[in-house]
């Protein structure tokens, strides 16, 4: 039995396995989920052909608990503590594998990875010595291109546990752009609070590399709604925008002095802008999803700004079911009363933690 494995953060494992669940039922596959709380990494198990189809066609990008997930290649469960190289070779030189896989062979490049767990950080610095042996190793066998290459699929080489490996690929127009799915960020000096980093991870998640220089530029006029002290409107001044920050609360000084920034001291859930001229709407104000739902929706139908990111808070129970419920009647609201074409994209980021962050734009 081969199948996926979808990373996902520590304590979410129900949730990513019931869209998982739901999202490869509507591709026509009926497989199973096997969950452990805390794993980081959910399994999801279907036969070969299945599992090739899914790395396919099961769009990462409109997966909202996974961070990455890749194909089942092999499983080894007792890797010797010396020559692991040749341990993972023999896997991967299976006649079952090479049959059920042979268009994946040769891979472009390769990722060695584990779970985000407490156990997968005293990994990783095994994991990363042993990338380039590895890499070595699977050359000579004839699983990777001689160099590097983006138009063939990635290997991935899973730990679990030290003799515990799962050997699994990804197709590069359907992977997450990191290692394990995980942007690495530096927390600035400067930010006047740790939040900060959900919204630059948001504008590199949501926006491709090839579009932020038009969409996320500087000069443009933004408002960030429940604001103080500043932790998402640093990240709009920071890339050159003007910004209406709405909020009771006292805003950073440091902020202030850039003259970018206008502190408006209102009600996030009451203020407009006068002029139709913003582009950015960001709000990470705790309240009801629903109603911070409704909020971005409103903005957006009224044509206040062109692309919102919000963030939606999780309930405790049911927390994929409530999160797709919000999401269907933010999208029923702007079908039936939008004036064209939107995108939207939702995702549980790295730097989230009971929540689930959403972008919107009209198209």
């Amino acid at each position: 039995m081969s199948g996926i494995i979808a990373y996902c953060r520590p304590g979410f494992e129900s949730d990513c396995a019931a869209e998982l669940q739901e999202k490869t039922g509507l591709l026509g596959s009926y497989g199973y989920c096997q969950t452990q709380a805390q794993q980081g990494y959910v399994i999801y198990r279907c036969a070969a052909e299945e599992a090739e189809h899914l790395a396919k066609k099961l769009v990462l990008n409109e997966l909202i608990f996974t961070r990455q997930f890749i194909a089942i290649l092999a499983e080894v469960k007792d890797l010797p503590s010396q020559d692991r190289v040749s341990a993972l070779q023999l896997a991967l030189l299976d006649d079952t594998v090479q049959e059920n896989f042979a268009g994946v062979k040769p891979a472009g490049s390769l990722r060695v990875e584990t779970p985000d767990t407490n156990v997968g950080k005293e990994l990783s610095k095994f994991c990363r010595k042993f990338t380039v042996p590895l890499r070595q190793g699977l050359r000579q066998a004839g699983w990777m291109t001689a160099k590097e290459s983006d138009r063939r699929p990635t290997l991935h080489a899973f730990f679990i546990s030290n003799s515990e490996v799962v050997l699994g690929f990804s197709y590069s127009f359907n992977q997450s752009p990191w290692l394990m799915g995980i942007p690495r960020l530096r927390m600035p000096g400067d930010a006047p609070s740790r939040s900060t980093l959900k919204l630059d991870e948001a504008f590199q998640v949501f926006v491709p590399a090839h579009e932020r220089e038009e969409r996320v530029s500087s000069g443009m006029n933004a408002v960030d709604l429940g604001a103080a002290p500043g932790g998402w409107t640093y990240q709009l001044v920071r890339r050159g925008m003007m910004v209406q920050a709405v909020d009771n609360g006292p805003m950073a000084e440091t902020l202030m002095d850039t003259g970018q920034v206008k502190h408006i001291q209102e009600d996030g859930f009451k203020f407009r802008p006068k002029k139709k001229n913003v582009t950015w709407l960001v709000c990470d104000m705790v309240e009801k999803p629903a109603r911070v739902g409704e909020l971005m929706t409103d903005w957006l139908l009224e044509g206040d700004c062109k692309e919102a990111i919000f963030n939606l808070k999780l309930p405790m129970k049911r927390r994929y079911a409530a999160v797709a419920e919000y999401l269907q009647h933010i999208k029923d609201t702007l079908q039936e009363h939008g004036r064209g074409k939107f995108e939207l994209q939702a995702k549980q980021l790295y730097h989230d933690r009971e929540e689930i962050t959403v972008h919107i734009r009209w198209l």
